[in-house]
């Protein structure tokens, strides 16, 4: 009688194993065999970690195995279980393997086929028709739109993270815990002790030492130590944290009424501040943005500010890239000075720490948040409710965004919710970050997510004329390789532009991101259909890119630019200077975080420059 040899492989994660009750059946093109409990006498199934093998006769060959059934029922209370795979060797000695990577609930089955990635159009036989429909539709039904707040793209349809579906989550829950990884980090930096004077100023820049002297590593030592000089300033602004606002400056605008005579001493080549310009020696900073967002107002006893500045930055001799003239807000005046290097040292150094704080709030809210979470996450829900597991854009893309939906869920649950911890430490926090999102999607298109095309749309593409703009450099090579990677699977499965025309399962993926995951905003510019394989290639990088390079280029290095927290203060809580000469160093002091706030802050940076368990690798969780 034909016999053939299961194997089936729990995953090793915490609480993957089960007690419970499992039953396999075979279904193949010429029969099923009966419903099999699979159990050895005397012996514990099913442990995490373990691999275990049954014998199955059948009373006639199955033909080929199309199909594996999994079954769990209760045996004393609902045991969850994950199972990683299942491989079957069939009675002419082939092995024929069954990826799951997902987890078994409740009284619940699982139909798994084999690994083989298939377009829908390639699948023939009515079963693999049927299976691929069934899983769409139990997909859709599970992984549903939601709106949070209007405006901004649309998340998943769960109030916490516990509300998820099962094989989205985390497996530890801890490990994305926020509140949890902020006292994790005040007890670790040592700075509980300033808590308890959580509304009492420092007393000037050494205080800020006290709580540096556990967290410091080689570059926040070195921002320590360099960040009043203007090079570190205008470094930052190509390689820091958001080295994405910085353009090349054509033509000074309207709103900020520099002159050469304010500048000429910060130029070095003899050249007027005109030539400077068609030379390709100025750039931009402008954090237009920020104009009308509202401060935090949280907390009655202390009042914040925002600003919107516009600073004018010069590539010296050196091609360093020096701050020569900033604007703290964007309508020009008597009350609104054009600080400069030239002014006095206090005046000078307070609008530079305005110009970091509201780059501080916009890389959190808008490049962070924004363009990389929350549209990922709109990449991700599409991507479960359009593309099924055998489809294989769906195994592309499932390692690089599948945290993405439960990270997000628990930031909403925790961290940018109202009372929220961004209500505790940012200047935007009490809704103002909200009101960011909602206006930066306003100018937010699917072409700025192409890192070229983001690149040249503020002129910063030239390596001969601005060098040293490693963000650029790194990043064009990584996003080559992705983009080269990506067009050689894409190669394998689509042998022409008609293929993809004919992929309905991808022209779904890419309508629902357009449609319901960007609300079909016109202005994003997002593509409803794809028509060729250079589409298909392009739009597959972009979502590898922003969910991977992109996001650890802006992320993982806040600890290092943001820990020395007069360097990116997360709220002000002095008005900006209306006249020159009336700033000193007490007045710098006590406009920067109050001691609570800066704990708060040296927690967050911490947290979220921690890498996850298995962060960056490839693991091998597509079916």
């Amino acid at each position: 009688m034909p016999r053939y040899t299961v194997t089936v492989a729990t995953g090793s994660q915490w609480f993957a194993g089960t007690d419970d009750y499992i039953y396999l059946t075979l279904m193949g093109t010429e029969g099923c065999s009966e419903r099999t409990l699979l159990d050895k006498p005397l012996y514990n199934d099913f442990e995490r970690g373990a691999v275990d093998s049954y014998d199955i006769t059948v009373g006639e060959n199955l033909g080929e195995i199309e199909l594996v059934k999994i079954e769990k029922k209760k045996y004393w209370m609902h045991d969850d279980w994950y199972c990683k795979y299942i491989t079957v060797k069939t009675p002419s000695g082939d092995y024929i393997e069954f990826p799951c990577f997902r987890w078994v609930v409740d009284d619940k089955e699982i139909v798994l086929r084999d690994g083989r990635a298939h377009l829908p159009q390639n699948d023939k036989s009515r079963v693999a028709k049927q299976h691929r429909r069934k899983e769409l539709e139990t997909r859709q039904k599970t992984y549903r739109w939601k709106e949070w707040h209007p405006g901004f793209p649309m998340s998943i349809d769960a109030k916490a993270h516990k509300d998820l579906p099962r094989d989205i989550q985390f497996d530890s829950e801890k490990g994305v815990d926020f509140i949890l990884n902020y006292s994790k980090a005040i007890e670790n930096l040592y700075i509980n002790q300033f808590m308890h004077m959580f509304q009492s100023s420092w007393g000037d820049f050494s205080d800020f030492e006290r709580i540096f002297v556990r967290i410091k590593n080689t570059i926040s030592e070195y921002v320590m130590q360099h960040w009043k000089e203007d090079f570190m300033f205008g470094y930052q602004f190509l390689n820091g944290c958001n080295p994405v606002v910085i353009q090349k400056c054509t033509q000074i605008p309207e709103n900020f009424p520099v002159t050469h005579e304010m500048v000429a001493d910060c130029l070095e080549r003899d050249l007027t501040l005109e030539e400077e310009l068609k030379a390709g020696n100025i750039y931009l900073a402008d954090y237009e943005i920020m104009d009308d967002i509202s401060p935090n107002t949280t907390d009655p006893c202390t009042i914040q500010y925002l600003v919107a500045p516009i600073c004018l930055l010069y590539k010296n001799s050196q091609n360093k890239v020096l701050p020569i003239a900033i604007q703290l807000n964007q309508t020009p005046g008597d009350e609104n000075p054009i600080f400069l290097p030239s002014d006095d040292t206090y005046d000078w150094l307070l609008a530079k720490i305005w110009v970091r704080s509201s780059d501080f709030q916009v890389h959190q809210t808008v490049t962070h948040l924004l363009r990389t979470h929350l549209i990922s996450e709109v990449f991700g829900i599409a991507m479960f409710r359009q593309l099924p597991a055998v489809h294989p854009v769906y195994k592309m893309l499932v390692p690089h965004i599948r945290f993405t939906i439960a990270i997000n869920t628990k930031a909403r649950e925790q961290l940018i919710c109202e009372n929220g911890l961004f209500d505790k430490a940012n200047g935007t926090g009490g809704g103002g970050h909200v009101q960011l999102v909602q206006k930066a999607m306003k100018k937010f298109t699917y072409k700025s997510l192409c890192f070229p095309e983001s690149i040249k749309a503020r002129g910063m593409e030239s390596q001969e004329e601005l060098p040293y703009y490693f963000y650029r450099d790194d990043g064009m090579r990584v996003w080559d390789v992705v983009k080269s990677f990506v067009s050689e699977v894409v190669d394998i499965y689509y042998a022409s532009d008609e293929t993809v025309q004919e992929d309905e399962e991808i022209q779904a993926f890419v309508k629902d991101v357009c449609s319901f995951g960007m609300q079909d905003f016109d202005y994003c510019e997002f593509p409803k259909s794809l028509q060729t394989r250079e589409q298909l290639v392009e739009y597959l990088t972009v979502v590898i890119f922003n969910a991977s390079a992109h996001h650890a280029a802006i992320n993982f290095g806040q600890y290092d630019w943001c820990s020395w927290i007069p360097n990116a203060p997360p709220t002000m809580r002095k008005p900006p200077p209306t006249k020159k000469g009336q700033v000193d160093m007490k007045f710098i002091v006590e406009s920067l975080p109050d001691r609570g706030r800066s704990c708060w802050h040296l927690g967050a940076v911490w947290a979220l420059s921690q890498f996850q368990e298995n962060e960056g690798m490839f693991p091998p969780c597509a079916q």
